[in-house]
C-alpha cells in the first residue's frame, strides 16, 4: 500500500513515539496527602484474590493501550490517504469530450446527417460532453445538458428559425480560412486543450477536404504540421468525413497522425461512418487496465472495529 501524503503518517508516528516515551520516563509525583498509610500491606498483597484482580487490572491496561495505540496508527494511516491499484478500466464509463467541427454551411447533406445523427445520440449519454463549432463560431460550447445540446443540434439540422447563425459573415482582405486553421479552432473547444486531460478528447470535422480554391495564397494561421502537434499535445484525436471535390491528402493525413478515422462521405453509410468513428475513441486514463485510487476504506473498518474494542476494555479497566 503506497501513501499519498507521507509527511501525515510521519508526523503521525512520531506523535505516537513522543507519548509513549512521556508515559515511561516521566515519573508521576501524586500527592501526598492522598496516600491513606495502610498496615499489613505485605500481607494482602500476597493474597491469591488479591494478585487475581492486579493481573486482570494489568491486562486490561494493556489490551486498552494496544488497542489506543493501534486506533492512532489505523487514523494517522486514513489520514495520508492510502492508495491501491485497481483494475478499472470496466468500474466506471469512460468520459468523453466530442467536438463537432464542421467546415461546411448548415444546409450541406453532410453537415445536416452529422447533426442530426449527434442529436439522437446526445439523449442517450452519461458521461460525455458534446459540443459544436463551424467554420468561425463556437455554436455549442462542451456541456452535459443532453436535452439542450440535442435541441440546438437538431435546430441546426433542420435550419429551424430559432437557430442562431451557423456561419458569421466575415470578410477578409488578406487572409481566407483553411481546414488547418479549422481544425485549430476546434481543439480550442477542449478546455486546457494545451495539455493532455483524464477526459478522452475526440475531434469530428465534416466538411471539404480543402476549403481554398487550388492556387490560393494568401496567408493562413496554421500550418497542417502545427493542427498535428496541437492534437497530440491535446491528446486528441482527429476524425473526418470529407465531402467530395476537394483535395482530401492533408484531412487524412491529420486523422493518420492523431490515430483517428477518415472517411469519405456517403449519405447511405455516414450513420456507420460515425459509429465506427466513436468505437475507436481514444485511449484515456480510464481505460488502463491499472488504475491508482484512494482505498481508505481498509483503514476505516479498522479504524471503527478498534474503537469499538477500546470502549469495551476500557470498561473493563474501570472495574
Amino acid at each position: 500500500m503506497e501513501l499519498t501524503w507521507w509527511p501525515v503518517a510521519a508526523a503521525g508516528l512520531g506523535a505516537v513515539i513522543l507519548a509513549i516515551a512521556l508515559a515511561v520516563l516521566v515519573p508521576i509525583k501524586g500527592r501526598q496527602d492522598r496516600q491513606l498509610p495502610l498496615a499489613n500491606t505485605a500481607r494482602l498483597t500476597r493474597l491469591p484474590e488479591y494478585r487475581a484482580v492486579v493481573r486482570r487490572q494489568m491486562r486490561a491496561a494493556a489490551v486498552a493501550i494496544t488497542l489506543l495505540i493501534l486506533l492512532c496508527a489505523a487514523t494517522v494511516l486514513a489520514g495520508a490517504r492510502p492508495v491501491g491499484t485497481f483494475s478499472g478500466a470496466e468500474a466506471s464509463a469512460p468520459r468523453d469530450d466530442i467536438m463537432l467541427c464542421a467546415a461546411g454551411p448548415a444546409d450541406d447533406q453532410a453537415t445536416r446527417d452529422v447533426l442530426r445523427y449527434f442529436a439522437r445520440q446526445a439523449t442517450t449519454y452519461g458521461s460525455e460532453r458534446i459540443g459544436l463549432t463551424s467554420l468561425n463560431r463556437r455554436l455549442l460550447p462542451l456541456t452535459r445538458d443532453y436535452q439542450f445540446a440535442a435541441g440546438r443540434l437538431g435546430d441546426f439540422a433542420r435550419d429551424a428559425p430559432t437557430a442562431p447563425a451557423f456561419i458569421a459573415p466575415v470578410e477578409y482582405d488578406d487572409y481566407s480560412p483553411t481546414v488547418a486553421d479549422a481544425l485549430a479552432l476546434c481543439l480550442t473547444g477542449f478546455p486546457d486543450f494545451q495539455t493532455t486531460s483524464d477526459t478522452r478528447r475526440s475531434l469530428i470535422y465534416v466538411g471539404p477536404g480543402a476549403l481554398r480554391p487550388p492556387g490560393d495564397t494568401t496567408p493562413s494561421l496554421y500550418t497542417d504540421a502545427q493542427v498535428i502537434d496541437m492534437a497530440r499535445r491535446a491528446g486528441a484525436q482527429i476524425n473526418a468525413i470529407a465531402t467530395p471535390g476537394r483535395d482530401t491528402a492533408s484531412l487524412s493525413t491529420a486523422a493518420d497522425a492523431t490515430g483517428g478515422r477518415f472517411f469519405r462521405f456517403d449519405a447511405a453509410d455516414v450513420d456507420g461512418h460515425l459509429d465506427a468513428i466513436r468505437a475507436s475513441a481514444p485511449p484515456g486514463p480510464e481505460d488502463r487496465a491499472d488504475a491508482r485510487q484512494d482505498a481508505p476504506a481498509a483503514a476505516i473498518i479498522a479504524a471503527l472495529a478498534l474503537s469499538a474494542l477500546l470502549g469495551v476494555s476500557l470498561l473493563a479497566v474501570r472495574r
